[in-house]
């Protein structure tokens, strides 16, 4: 699914056809995605666009009157085209932007959202999406002193710590096997059994490991395309993702595969303890 780095390189590619323009059309082709899409979401015709942001995996496109809320789910994808555009079969939701321009939610899957959350409901950060939601790792709120103090007596492994989004947000399955590896922490080991200089470097790594993603474009996945319809690029450089029984390109030992919580977990067993 796309992780954090392609939802934040998506909302800087739809960003500048956003902002400051105004909504002049929404069609929904096929409601039935992950939950319903409302008619409520036509409040936003009319209205101009103020910020496209990101909180997690969520877009937030901020109105006047409202936020409307956008989720790629496991397969999904935003593109920029011009309105005559041919529809590919699993365009489900549409902005009309003026201009001839059009933004299409193409998701197969439909494990996508999009939904309504209107300015007299309170701040977007009280929506039941959101509000829950740890830190964004690339801001201050999330460092070393903060994660040592997440792991505190924590007998569940760090690889599912610091992937369940109470603790930080946005750090998926790839980049969470990337950045333990850079930090030489095994990802089947007890977050409350890790030293707090070791945690301090894992949460380094995981800025570096998804600020490079995010420059790259994205991690390349079969299901995921950027805006432009050009894959992402950073796929070329993990050292440990999907690598099972290849060498590691540090020590040459085998890249090993074990399941962690149902997902595929990837890691060296010599450069990682």
């Amino acid at each position: 699914m796309p992780e954090l780095p392609e939802v934040e390189t998506t909302c800087r590619g739809i960003e500048p056809y956003l902002i400051s323009r105004k909504v002049h059309t929404i069609e929904i082709r096929n409601p039935n995605m992950r939950w319903p899409v409302e008619e409520s979401v036509r409040e936003i015709i009319g209205l101009r666009v103020e910020s496209v942001t990101r909180r997690a995996k969520y877009i937030l496109i901020k109105s006047p009157a409202g936020t409307l809320i956008l989720h790629l789910g496991m397969s999904g994808s935003l593109r920029i085209c011009p309105n005559d555009s041919a529809f590919k079969k699993h365009d489900h939701f549409i902005i009309g932007l003026g201009d001839s321009l059009e933004m299409r939610l193409h998701d197969p899957r439909r494990f996508g959202a999009v939904l309504w959350h209107r300015k007299s409901e309170g701040p977007i950060h009280e929506h039941r999406l959101i509000q829950h939601l740890g830190p964004e790792p690339l801001t201050s709120k999330f460092d070393g002193d903060y994660l040592t103090a997440s792991c505190k007596n924590r007998q569940t492994t760090i690889k599912q710590h610091i992937m369940n989004n109470k603790t930080v947000v946005g750090v998926g399955n790839i980049y969470a096997c990337e950045a333990l590896f850079r930090s030489g922490i095994k990802p089947n080991r007890h977050a409350g059994n890790i030293s707090r200089a070791r945690l301090s470097l894992l949460s380094d790594q995981i800025k570096k490991v998804l600020t490079e993603a995010i420059t790259q474009g994205g991690t390349t996945l079969r299901d995921f395309l950027r805006q432009d319809g050009q894959p992402g690029y950073f796929k070329q450089r993990l050292q440990v993702y999907d690598r099972q029984g290849e060498a590691c390109r540090h020590c040459g030992k085998d890249i090993q595969k074990i399941v962690i919580s149902n997902r595929s977990t990837f890691y060296c067993s010599k450069c990682q303890r």
